[in-house]
């Protein structure tokens, strides 16, 4: 197998300019993926996987052995606390933006809310997902990666 050397990036400088929730999250719900870090023995734990963004809050399928099932259906009502990352940034030029939501994290468990979830959550890898998992966000920021001549608008 051959390793292709990294592409250098196009000269000129870059800028990272701060988003607000509101566009933050309408990012967010442009795209289908992203990855869930929460706390697994102690330790922070990453994984990928797709969501929707319904009425503010992320909601993500999973399956019933998964350690966040477990860990959110532990959480005494109050949930667990989960970070969920998106982004869209070219590979060529690194250009982009990201986004971090840090949240509650709750299981679904109205049979209806569900059953819409399963419906519209189609999962990518090859498992039963019976469960899925809402994220209320309680705090949400996200950058544009841009090039050093772009205007932030204001």
């Amino acid at each position: 197998m051959t390793i292709e050397p990294a592409q250098p990036l196009p000269a000129g400088p870059r800028r990272s300019i701060e988003m607000d929730s509101d566009e933050a999250l309408r990012l967010l719900g442009s795209v289908s993926f992203g990855r869930i870090v929460f706390t697994r023995h102690a330790l922070p734990t990453v994984r990928p996987v797709n969501h929707v963004l319904d009425q503010g809050d992320i909601v993500i399928r999973t399956h019933e052995g998964a350690s966040l099932t477990a860990r959110a259906g532990q959480a005494d009502g109050q949930g667990v606390v989960v970070a969920y990352e998106a982004d869209a940034i070219d590979p060529d030029t690194h250009l982009g933006w990201s986004v971090v939501v840090t949240g509650y994290a709750h299981p679904v468990t109205d049979s209806e809310e569900l059953a819409r979830y399963q419906a519209l959550l189609k999962p990518w890898v090859h498992r039963t997902m019976d469960y899925a998992v809402r994220i209320r966000p309680d705090l949400v920021t996200g950058v544009r990666l841009v090039g050093g001549d772009e205007s932030d608008g204001a």
